[in-house]
């Protein structure tokens, strides 16, 4: 996939100027809230050469050793970092004991000279300690918070009951060991994160798809990892979609899987009004049995649940468990436009 022909960074000019998304916000949401009645989102400032970024593990297990290429890179950015103490920790799987990585993730939001989080890996973790994590000064100092997979955890949160944007885009582990060696598609990936932390406006172009459905919307942008999400709902965290851009993502799930998914979308009310539909990355895990292989593809599982829906829909956005895992700031409002030409996602300048 080339750069050229797949991707551009920059601000299409024959566009006509946009309202920009709010910043400002003065009590937290109710979660029961009607998303037309949402309280404005707050957007964490951008961050400046000298800021500190802190990195933890609310998830899985990683050593410091192999957060080294990140920290090298955010060093290059200008950067400065704050090691976790859950960084290194081990408990099975997860990266120290509950208490621990939410101890930890704890101080990165009280300590105000952090001014943004980078989760260092996903895996599993997060909805063990959303509870117990009290986001308060999140109003009063809002900063970035990164990371997908298993964060998706977190950025619903953030946009459901603390109305805080954040940052949907791979994490340390996904840092390349040897930057100069690294292909193009991975720097550029790693890069937009950077991107969206100093403040530049995501701008995507996309090439056409046969299965994209035609239009044109401007809302707000939310998602993340479709597992994670369908495991949400219910719940304080669960995402309202109404009037809004919902993009998803997942790995390692049968078709069968990814089409309950999709009617649990459906039949929950998440697909009915939405402004716009982003299908990115999902690998398909295939039937053990070849005979067993359920007998619709992701495209037709999709197309399936929004007939009756009228939004622009753009499938093979370059977001999910791939190396074209570009960042996305959840809860920004972005235009999408799906026409014969392609795709394009924007966001406004302020």
């Amino acid at each position: 996939m080339q750069r050229k022909s797949f991707l551009k960074w920059g601000v299409w000019g024959l566009l006509p100027a946009l309202p920009a998304p709010a910043h400002t916000l003065t009590a937290v949401s109710d979660p029961t809230t009607p998303t037309g009645n949402e309280l404005p989102l707050v957007v964490p400032p951008s961050l400046k050469p000298g800021d500190l970024i802190g990195i933890t593990s609310p998830a899985g297990y990683i050593t410091l050793a192999e957060l080294q290429p990140a920290l090298e890179r955010l060093a290059a950015w200008g950067f400065t970092a704050k090691i976790g103490n859950a960084i290194g920790k081990r408990d099975g799987n997860f990266g120290g004991t509950d208490e621990a990585r939410a101890a930890d993730f704890q101080n990165m939001l009280n300590d105000p000279s952090v001014k943004a989080i980078m989760c260092a890996r996903g895996g599993y973790g997060l909805i063990r300690i959303i509870d117990r994590l009290d986001f308060s000064n999140m109003h009063r100092r809002p900063k970035w918070i990164i990371g997908f997979s298993d964060v998706t955890v977190l950025h619903a949160h953030l946009n459901r009951v603390i109305r805080v944007a954040s940052i949907h885009s791979k994490m340390c582990n996904s840092f390349p060991d040897v930057w100069d060696k690294a292909e193009a598609m991975q720097q550029e990936t790693i890069l937009s994160i950077r991107d969206a932390l100093v403040g530049r406006p995501m701008d995507f172009k996309l090439p056409p798809n046969t299965n994209n459905r035609l239009g044109w919307a401007f809302a707000e942008l939310i998602g993340g990892n479709c597992k994670t999400l369908e495991t949400l709902a219910g719940s304080v965290s669960d995402i309202t979609t109404r009037n809004k851009i919902l993009f998803l993502e997942d790995t390692g799930e049968y078709l069968y899987s990814i089409d309950r998914m999709f009617w649990n979308l459906k039949r929950s009310g998440k697909l009915e009004h939405l402004a716009g539909l982003i299908i990115g990355g999902f690998k398909i895990k295939p039937s053990e049995d070849p005979a067993e292989e359920f007998n619709r593809d992701l495209y037709q599982i999709v197309l399936e649940k929004i007939s009756d829906c009228a939004f622009p829909v753009c499938f093979d956005f370059p977001v999910g468990h791939q190396r074209n895992n570009y960042a996305l700031k959840c809860g920004v409002k972005v235009q999408l436009i799906v026409n014969d030409n392609g795709v394009k996602l924007i966001e406004p300048i302020n």
